[in-house]
């Protein structure tokens, strides 16, 4: 194993070694939590899709009603999320980060507590303010951590927990919906919150104890160990004479646009979390449990393609190409899944490519930000960008929600949100700018 001080006069094999060797033991420090918490985080985005049916069954709601709550969810996160990411930079993105868990964990779990319509409204915005900032902020303390070369596959390992979430969740979902209704006298969906929320408290305290805000705090790394991880995290930075400030980060060019592109991305991707369950019960299947299996299969492509753009992104610097490419795969998955919308095995094919293409364009788009914002800008600025593109998620349930009721059908929403992705990707080839359209400086990293 080569060490930092070994190599400070080495040649470029051996430094790679020193910063693989070093970034291997980051990783298995931080991430494992960091994934738990995610995944939890991502989980609680897709619970209330699980219990729709129970739960429109017990209180009477509408389709349009239950978008509408969903999407509230994002309207709270919306207008929290800049400030919320702005408190996390000066307080410490540990402290914060705790702060987020423990009060979404327990608002989740207050969820069974919901008897009407204006309940669910308010708890749903509750909870999506006191989550908010809890991605952002996750990806900003990542930069901290990990070299701009490193990104594409940690940031993919980050969002595997999200693809896993989807895995683990759905089957685990529908067995808890359909093998623990009436457990004590507490309906199925009541559980999910308290499964879904609970264990969020625990994971709340063990991030305060756990996580260090800086590498200079990292008992578990030399001090010639911090001292080149730190050079390596300069050395990478992208030279930027904009973005070192929220307003500095809205004044750089082609920054709105990277917020209109994840608008586009999350209406495909909240098109996916919600209503995937919906598609195929309508195709026929009626089990839970069985829901939540064939629920999971977009979840393992998109997490088996995240894994493998993640290297290939990293590898070749080239980052704009890729997550073109995702989109115009879900735009095809979208397409599909409206045409074969009554035939279960070919809408699982659908949601399966719909799936690979959504999930792993996310973790690829999210190697952009850092190349134009850096410092506070990038605190706020990655927050802004996220803020944009959450409002995705306000306008996705509740169009599905709308023309399902007015036309009975979800098929024609499919159509538009497949049309959107392809729009998507023809602004990130066409429509960013030169500093966004160069390669990152890679040195084959890990390659």
């Amino acid at each position: 194993m080569s060490t930092p001080g070994a190599v400070a006069a080495g040649g470029r094999d051996d430094k790679l070694t020193a910063t693989a060797d070093i970034i291997k033991k980051v990783t298995w420090r931080l991430m494992p939590l960091i994934m738990i918490c995610y995944l939890f985080a991502f989980f609680d985005r897709i619970n209330i899709s699980f219990a729709k049916f129970q739960l429109q069954s017990d209180l009477g709601f509408s389709d349009t009603a239950y978008g509408l709550g969903a999407s509230l969810f994002v309207i709270g996160y919306v207008l929290f999320e800049v400030p919320s990411n702005m408190l996390l930079y000066k307080v410490g993105a540990r402290r914060w980060i705790a702060r987020i868990m423990i009060s979404w964990g327990l608002a989740t779990a207050a969820m069974v507590f919901v008897q009407n319509e204006w309940q669910f409204y308010g708890l749903r915005f509750v909870i999506g303010a006191m989550e908010a900032g809890f991605a952002p902020g996750v990806l900003y303390y990542l930069t901290l951590w990990f070299p701009a070369s490193y990104r594409g596959r940690v940031t993919s390992l980050l969002f595997l927990a999200s693809a896993f979430s989807g895995l683990v969740g759905a089957p685990l979902s529908g067995l808890v919906l359909g093998q623990m209704d009436g457990v004590f006298g507490i309906r199925g969906w009541h559980w999910l919150f308290m499964l879904g929320g609970l264990p969020c408290i625990v994971l709340g305290i063990l991030v305060l104890k756990v996580l260090k805000d800086r590498i200079e705090d990292a008992g578990w790394l030399s001090p010639a160990e911090k001292t080149y991880l730190s050079s390596q995290i300069a050395q990478q930075a992208q030279p930027t004479t904009h973005g070192h400030s929220l307003l500095g980060a809205i004044r750089t060019p082609g920054f709105l646009t990277l917020g209109l592109i994840y608008f586009l991305i999350q209406i495909a991707s909240y098109g996916l979390n919600f209503w995937a369950p919906h598609l195929i019960r309508v195709a026929g299947t009626q089990s839970p449990t069985i829901i939540g299996l064939l629920t999971a299969v977009p979840y393992i492509c998109g997490a088996i393609c995240m894994v493998i753009v993640g290297r290939l992104s990293d590898a070749s610097g080239e980052r704009r190409k890729f997550v073109s490419g995702l989109l115009v795969m879900a735009a095809v998955g979208f397409f599909a899944a409206g045409f074969f919308d009554k035939q279960t095995v070919m809408l699982v094919i659908a949601l399966a490519v719909l799936g690979a293409g959504v999930i792993a364009s996310i973790p690829a788009f999210w190697a952009l930000p850092p190349k134009l914002v850096t410092g506070a800008g990038a605190a706020g600025g990655i927050a802004l960008i996220n803020t944009l593109g959450q409002l995705g998620g306000i306008v996705s349930p509740v169009m599905v929600g709308r023309v399902r009721d007015v036309t009975g059908s979800t098929t024609p929403a499919l159509y538009v949100i497949g049309a959107l992705s392809l729009i998507c990707a023809l602004i990130i080839l066409y429509g960013l700018p030169q500093s966004l359209r160069q390669k990152d400086h890679t040195g084959r990293a890990g390659a």
